[in-house]
Parts: C-alpha cells; structure tokens; sequence
C-alpha cells in the first residue's frame, strides 16, 4: 500500500496522529488490492471551501471530501501487471472545521480526525449516505471499523 499524506495546513497537529495506520487498517479491512495508492491532504478552510465550491457548488468549508479514482467496479483489473497501481482515490480534510466541530460531538481532535478519514476512505470504498438506508450502512461501518481500530491501540 502507498498511502502518500500531505500537510499542507495543520502539520503539528496532524502529524503525531497515526493517520498513515488508520488509512492502511480501513483499506485492509475494505478488502482493497495491496497494490492500493491513496493520498490525504490536510488543508485550511480557503482550500476546502474553494474545493467544496468548485467540486460540489457549496459555499464554504466542509469537513471531509473524496475523490475516487479507480473502483473495481470499473473494469479495473486487480490482477493488473505488478507495478500499476490501484489508485483509490485522495481525502481532503479541513483541520480547522474538524477542531471546530469535535466538541459539538463530543469528540477529541484525534477521534474527530480518525471519524473524518475514515469516512473519505470509505466514500472512495464506494460507500455513501445520500439514502437514509446508504447513511445507516455507513455509519455503522464507520463505528465497527473506529471501534476495532481504537481497541487495537
């Protein structure tokens, strides 16, 4: 797996989390190819609202996006030569909308930031919650995923 992370924004808060083991643990467990790329960026509430304007048309930052890029669903060939990459996709999240928000949920830092990554890692899994049936499969990986994640620490 290469899992490449960029501070681009909030680096000494972000990078003591174990943001590179958790994003390796849910492709894993979403059955992913070893050969799986993904890139995570941190950024500041002007990129993500420029983001969340240019690639949603919404005003504003939002907490987490994605951006797939290959699925298997696609006719990509997890059997494909060594060396080409399963390119999952790229998660984008907004540092200070997470530090903004975990208190409302009765979060930490660190668990807000596990929740957000966790949810862009299984958007690029295919997961989605527009349908109340989609958000309750979702949040109920997202739990049992955070869960087995947080007993292993």
């Amino acid at each position: 797996m290469d899992i490449t992370i960029n501070y681009e924004y909030g680096r000494d808060d972000v990078e003591p989390l174990p943001v590179e083991g958790l994003a390796e643990f849910v492709i894993a467990a979403e059955g992913k190819p070893a050969n799986t790329e993904v890139s995570i960026s941190f950024v500041d509430d002007d990129e993500m609202a420029r983001l969340n304007e240019g690639y949603r048309g919404k005003r504003g930052p939002t907490d987490v996006l994605s951006f797939e890029c290959d699925n298997l669903d696609d006719d990509f060939d997890a059997a494909a030569p060594e060396g080409v990459p399963y390119e999952l996709g790229d998660v984008v999240i907004a540092v200070d909308v997470c530090k903004r928000q975990a208190p409302r949920y009765g979060n930490t830092f660190q668990q807000e930031i596990e929740l957000l990554l966790t949810h862009g890692l299984l958007h690029l899994c295919g997961y989605d919650h527009i349908e109340e049936d989609e958000a309750e499969a979702m949040e109920a990986r997202e739990r049992a995923l955070l869960g087995e994640w947080r007993s292993r620490s």
